[in-house]
This record gives structure tokens, sequence and C-alpha cells, in this order.
């Protein structure tokens, strides 16, 4: 399967695991020594690459700021702790747990894993009627051998080129599904408007798919001690015309050799940040052509489950592409009735338009067809509205039709050695992931420190 699919291997649940003193996985792999500077650098953002490049910094005794506009750490690292369940906003897998450097992190700050097992699954049609395992093995088959040979133009999406080549798929409910179970969910982006050229040419880690099940903000916790976070500072100005580096914000004035920019692309494209001088033109073209996708998240909790608890994951073919179409199963991992599901596509953005009522009626709807009429409505509803948090702009990042890959190598460069640049817009093998943004911020905190 794919690098974020929901439909993973073998079910394992794993115990709490102990801190060690060397949690990144360049601090074990190198010697590190103390380097000496009076350069001042200074990070924008708390994400998973702002606090892996302090992390970096920090273990060679090198002091830094990190300037967070936000009221709390962590970027889309975002636990909800409203209720007794931890429910991530976010992110919530670890993709491939092998050299993976999440696996250390996750050992290091005690964080609860769950391997999830794909062969815990059935997949229901809109009569109820469930999909045998054959129908499901033959599709998922056919549909690794079609993405590994589709072929593409740039300036045609992958939806275009995919019902062009196979026309037959294009009412088929199933297809439908994998398409946006599967690939939008992989990539963030809805099919009319993914690349039908880079949509998966990107890298992954081998190894076990681990979801977090007692939150990823255990592992933000664990990155931010010792580093000095500033929260609630917005920057509006970076002006890096003279030798140093001048950032505005809303109250005040900081002065840096370096400075390290690690918001989301969302925040880029939204032009919440003046450049003086403006950035040059192949970044801010890579700025724009670039977009951010949009995945939603719904968990919805009962005083007692009505469905298989032993089941890992519930499917759904609806006629609405990216509609509630997939459930994963808290009871498999926990002692809660919660199960959470998931828009995708464009769906996903008119969700967020949508009251807690009218979304419980949808889920429900789904649900009725699967478990009949008479099954209780939901205690609780939490949910995300990544397109409209005016701190991301969406989850994460896709290469649309009209542009390439490459402009994800255009992002990492930094300019006139001042103004660096992370986060898992800046990885073009690891996009989109919390690995991807993690190793980012490593990558740039070497540069800096090169310059030193």
């Amino acid at each position: 399967m794919n690098r974020r699919s929901f439909l993973q291997k073998t079910a394992l649940s794993l115990p709490i695991l102990t801190a060690t003193p060397s949690l990144f996985t360049s601090c074990q792999e190198e010697k590190i020594t103390p380097i000496m500077t009076d350069k001042k650098i200074i990070i924008i953002g708390a994400g998973i690459a702002g606090l892996s490049a302090a992390n970096y910094f920090k273990t060679r005794n090198i002091d830094i700021t990190i300037l967070e506009a936000q009221n709390q750490v962590g970027g889309r690292l975002k636990t909800q702790r409203n209720s007794d369940i931890p429910f991530d906003e976010g992110a919530s897998w670890i993709h491939g747990d092998n050299k993976n450097p999440i696996t250390n992190l996750a050992k290091a700050s005690g964080t609860n894993l769950f391997e999830t097992d794909d062969d815990q699954v059935k997949v229901y049609d809109i009569d109820g009627t469930q999909y045998s395992d054959s129908v499901l093995d033959k599709a998922e088959n056919e549909y690794n051998k079609i993405l590994e040979n589709l072929g593409g133009d740039q300036n045609q999406s992958f939806e275009t080129i995919f019902y062009q080549k196979y026309p037959h798929y294009q009412s088929n409910r199933l297809w439908t599904y994998q398409l946006s179970a599967y690939l939008e969910f992989d990539t963030g982006a809805d099919i009319s408007e993914l690349s039908s050229l880079d949509f998966y040419d990107d890298e992954e880690f081998s190894g076990r798919e681990l979801l977090v099940t007692n939150g990823y903000d255990t592992i933000v916790n664990y990155m931010i001690q010792g580093i000095d976070i500033k929260t609630n500072t917005k920057i509006i100005e970076i002006n890096y015309l003279t030798d140093k580096t001048i950032i505005l914000t809303e109250n005040q004035t900081f002065e840096a050799d370096f400075i390290l920019l690690t918001v989301p692309l969302g925040v880029l494209k939204k032009k919440v940040i003046s450049f003086v001088p403006t950035l040059p033109n192949p970044k801010q073209q890579a700025i724009e052509k670039l977009q951010m996708g949009v995945i939603n998240k719904f968990l919805c909790v009962w005083d007692s489950a009505f469905w298989e608890t032993d089941l890992q994951y519930i499917g759904l073919t609806p006629k609405t592409k990216g509609k509630f179409n997939y459930f994963l199963n808290y009871r498999k991992f926990s002692e809660i009735n919660a199960l959470m599901t998931f828009t995708f596509g464009n769906y996903s953005l008119l969700i967020e338009k949508m009251s807690d009522a009218e979304i419980i009626a949808e889920i429900m709807a789904h649900l009725k067809i699967i478990y009949g009429n008479n099954i209780p409505e939901p205690t609780q509803l939490l949910r995300t509205k990544w397109s409209s948090d005016e701190f991301t702009w969406g989850s994460y990042s896709f290469t649309p039709k009209g542009t390439r890959s490459t402009d994800y190598d255009v992002l990492t460069e930094a300019v006139e050695d001042k103004l660096f640049f992370a986060g898992e817009h800046t990885s073009r093998d690891y996009r989109g992931t919390v690995h991807g943004a993690f190793i980012s911020g490593e990558r740039e905190a070497k540069k800096i420190i090169e310059l030193l």
C-alpha cells in the first residue's frame, strides 16, 4: 500500500517506551562537538521542522530563539485535549518506522504506538452489501499496477489522464473509493488538481505504520525542553536587506544573522509575511505553483459500540467522492467507543461550512447503511477545519497539474545565506509527512552551522 494509506500491515499494540538522553538520529550517529559563536539565529515557527532544527542547535550548545505566532507549539502536530480523548487534529501516524527519525522521538518521549492492520477491514456498498475479499484484492492489485504505469502530462490532472485511459471506472464506486481513500489521502489533493506526472515520485521509509494513540503532542512536549520559544509572536515582515536581518512582529522587533523560516506553505501563499526585498522570482513562483491539500478528521464518540470492535477499519463506497468513506475503530486499541472518519479532496473543503449537526447527520446516514437505522446518535463530535486555519491554510502540500515536483527543490534553497527554509513543503522526497518536516529542519541547521 501507499506511504500514508490507512490500510496497513499486522496489528500490534506497543507499550510505552522509555526515554533515552540521545533522541535524534543525527546525535546518535555522529560525534557532537560544541560550537562557539556570537551569531544570532532565529527560527520562525515551532512546528516539527522548527523544533528539529532547534534541538540540533541545542545539542551543539548554540543558542537560538523560536518565534511562534500561535499560543501553542507543535504546528500541525496538534492534539486536542478538551475531553478525555486525545484527538490529533493533524498527524496521527509514523509512516514506516525503519530508520525513521520520528521512531526515535517516540521511543524517547514515551509515546504509545499501535501498528495498524490492513487485513482488518470490511468495505460496503451503498446498499449495505459487503464487498468480498476477492473483489477488494483484485481491485487493489489493479489499482497499484495502473498507478505504477499511468504516465501523464504536465498540464493534465491525474483525474483527466486516468479517466481518459480507463473511462469504464468513472462510474465505478469501488474505484472512486480507492482513488479517494488511498490517493487523495496520500497526497492531500483532489485528483482533479493533482499532477498526473508527479503524484507519487517521492520516497518512503520501510517498516511498520504506527498509529500514535496518546497524542502526538507527547513528542512535541519532549522536544521543547530547554528551547527558548516566544509564543503569540506573529511575524509581519522580514527585512534581509542589511547585514542583520530585521524581523518585525505585531509588538516588537528582532535582529538576527540567520533566519530559518518554517511556516507552512499555506502561510507563504497567503503572503502573511512581507519580505524586503521580495523573495527571488523562482522561489515566489514555486510558492505560487505548489498547493496545499485539505484532509479533515471527525471523531465520533458513543456510550457503547454498535460496530464490530475487533475490526480495524470500516469502508463505504458512497456516490460522493471523499465523503466519510473510511472509519478507524478506536476500540481496536483503547476502551473508548469511538470511530474516526475523514473527508478528502474537494468535499473536504465543502464540509468546513457545515454545522456539527449537519456533519453528524451525514456520518450517521453512512453508518446506518451498514448497521441499520436503529443505531444511536453519537454523544460527542470532534472535528477539524484545516483549509480555514489561519496558521496553515491547509493540511499538507502537493504537486498540482501545471507544475513539477522540482519546485520543492526551489523552496529548499537559501536566500543570500541569510534566509533559510524548512518544513514538509521543502522536502521533495518526504513531502506531506512529519518525518519530512523533521529532516528538513536538521538539513537547514547543518547549512547554517557551516556558515558560522
